[in-house]
């Protein structure tokens, strides 16, 4: 398991006392614009080919983004991946003046799998041990 992996591995596990419910993960993964170092919005969903950002700003359909996600690691220094996407798409969330954009991954490093990875790890259902 790589470094990057097993740091956000580890800095989830650091939540269990206090779990991140799914709806929690957007504000603590934060997401930047990768040119100006600006905070842009929260990751709301990923997957290996895409990323779902909550923002309070709408986001242009069909343009590309630099974005860069900062990722917690349990030394307290951030995990750095930075991503090329295209909009596909964006809408009103719920949640008033705030909005929802799909993005479509050009270019990302393989540390963007790892997150996907990890993430996915961490919000499945484990199976339990079975009780003597």
């Amino acid at each position: 398991m790589r470094s990057c992996l097993r740091a956000l591995l580890g800095e989830l596990r650091m939540f269990t006392d206090r779990r991140i419910e799914r709806h929690q993960l957007p504000y603590f993964l934060r997401v930047f614009n990768s040119v100006t170092d600006k905070p842009i919005g929260f990751l709301g969903n990923v997957c290996e080919d895409g990323l779902m950002l909550i923002s309070q700003w709408p986001m242009m359909i069909g343009a590309d983004f630099e974005l860069r996600l900062k990722i917690p690691a349990s030394d307290g220094i951030l995990q750095v991946i930075d991503v090329q996407a295209c909009c596909l798409w964006c809408h009103e969330d719920a949640t008033p003046h705030h909005y929802d954009a799909g993005f479509s991954l050009q270019r990302a490093p393989p540390e963007y799998g790892q997150l996907v990875e990890a993430l996915k790890l961490y919000f499945s259902f484990q199976p339990l041990p079975a009780s003597a």
